[in-house]
C-alpha cells in the first residue's frame, strides 16, 4: 500500500495530468449527508456505491470522511487507504486531497510518524503546500521534533498571505502542544504588524487568547454591532462574546447573550453547549442540564462525546447519582479510553 503510494505521488513530478472524475448518485448523496453531518446514513450511502462497483476511490475517500466526522480514525485511516488503492496511475487533487486526509487521520489516532510520512512525501514535490506544511508542523510539535514542526509551521504561515486565521491555528497548537508562551508571541506580531490588518472579530479573537478580555470585548462588540465582519459568523461571534463576558464575570450577561441568538436564529448546539456550561458555572443546574441535552438531540461527530459528559456532570450537580452513574456506565462502554470519565466513575460508584 504505501510502495503504491509513494509511486502515486511521484508520478506527478513526472507531468502527468489527472483525469476527471464523476461523482455518481450514491456518492453525491453520501456526501450531502457528511455536510449535513448524517455521517451513519453516510456511510450508507457509500456502502451501497461500492457495492453497485461506482467510483471506488470517491466512494471509500467518502467513508473515510464520514468516520472521520464520527470519530473513528482507524476505520477513516482504512477507508482512505482503500480508496488510495482504488485509484489509477494518474494523480490529481483528489489524491492530494485522500493523502490530507489520511495524515490528518493517522494524527488524530496518534500515529504522528505515519502522518508526518505520509505529508513527507506530499512536501517532496509540492515543497510550497501550505496545508501540509501546517499539518507536517502540527505533528511535529507534539513529538520530539519540536524545532523543525515550529519550522514547518512558520513556513505554512508566511505561504498563507498574512492569513490571520492561520497564525490563530498555528497558536492553537503550540498551546496544545504545551507551548503557549511562543504561540503568544504570533498573536502579538499580528496586533503589531499594520499590513495584516485583522478584522474585529479577529482582533477579537487574538485578544482573548492573550488574556485581554477588555479589548476583546470591545472588538467582538464592534464585529457584532457593524455588521460588516465577514471573517466570523454571527454565531461564531456571539459564542466568542459571550466567553469573553463569563472571563470577565459576567456570567449572566453571557447566558442571555446566548438565548437570545437562541431565540431568534433557532437551535445550535454549539450556543447550546456554552449556555450549559454558563448556567452550570453560574449554579443552576437545571437549566444547565436542559441545554446540554438539547446540544445533545442535535449533535454529530466527535461533539457528541463532550456533550454526553457534560450531560452527566449537570446530573451529578443536581444531586442525581443513579442517574450519573447509569450513563457514565454507557459513556464508558462507547468512550472505554477516557482516563477522566475513569476516575468520575470511581467517584460514582461510592455515592
Amino acid at each position: 500500500m504505501r510502495k503504491k503510494l509513494i509511486y502515486a505521488l511521484l508520478l506527478v513530478s513526472l507531468g502527468m495530468a489527472g483525469c476527471g472524475k464523476v461523482e455518481t448518485t450514491n456518492i453525491d448523496e453520501g456526501m450531502g449527508l457528511v455536510e449535513a453531518l448524517d455521517y451513519e446514513a453516510a456511510l450508507q450511502s457509500f456502502e451501497q456505491a461500492v457495492v453497485n462497483s461506482e467510483n471506488p476511490e470517491l466512494a471509500y475517500r467518502g467513508e473515510g470522511i464520514a468516520y472521520m466526522g464520527m470519530t473513528d480514525y482507524e476505520h477513516a485511516i482504512e477507508s482512505f487507504e482503500k480508496a488510495l488503492e482504488a485509484s489509477d496511475m494518474f494523480v490529481d487533487d483528489v489524491e492530494y486531497d485522500i493523502n490530507y486526509y489520511l495524515a490528518t487521520a493517522k494524527y488524530k489516532s496518534g500515529d504522528s510518524a505515519g502522518a508526518i510520512e505520509v505529508l513527507n512525501h506530499i512536501i517532496a514535490l509540492r515543497p510550497k503546500d501550505e496545508e501540509a506544511l501546517f499539518l507536517r508542523g502540527s505533528a511535529k510539535a507534539f513529538g520530539d521534533d519540536y524545532e523543525a514542526g515550529v519550522s514547518d509551521l512558520e513556513q505554512s504561515m508566511s505561504l498563507s498571505g498574512k492569513n490571520v486565521e492561520r497564525v490563530i491555528e498555528v497558536f492553537k497548537v503550540l498551546q496544545e502542544a504545551g507551548h503557549e508562551e511562543e504561540g503568544r508571541a504570533y498573536l502579538n506580531s499580528v496586533l503589531s504588524d499594520t499590513s495584516m490588518n485583522p478584522t474585529d472579530y479577529e482582533k477579537g479573537r487574538i485578544y482573548y487568547y492573550l488574556g485581554d478580555f477588555e479589548n476583546a470585548r470591545n472588538s467582538l462588540e464592534q464585529a457584532r454591532t457593524s455588521g460588516k465582519d465577514k471573517t466570523g459568523k454571527e454565531s461564531d461571534i456571539i459564542l466568542m462574546l459571550g466567553q469573553t463576558y463569563e472571563q470577565l464575570g459576567d456570567k449572566n450577561y453571557a447566558a442571555s447573550l446566548y438565548e437570545d441568538f437562541l431565540s431568534q436564529n433557532g437551535e445550535q448546539e454549539d450556543i447550546y453547549n456554552q449556555l450549559g456550561l454558563c448556567k452550570l458555572d453560574a449554579g443552576d443546574y437545571e437549566a444547565a442540564l436542559s441545554a446540554f441535552q438539547k446540544a445533545l438531540a442535535l449533535a454529530q461527530g466527535n461533539k457528541i462525546q463532550s456533550l454526553k459528559f457534560n450531560e452527566i456532570v449537570a446530573y451529578e450537580y443536581l444531586g442525581d447519582f443513579t442517574k450519573a452513574k447509569v450513563q457514565m456506565e454507557s459513556y464508558l462502554r462507547e468512550y472505554p479510553d477516557d482516563a477522566a470519565a475513569k476516575r468520575e466513575y470511581e467517584f460514582l460508584k461510592t455515592r
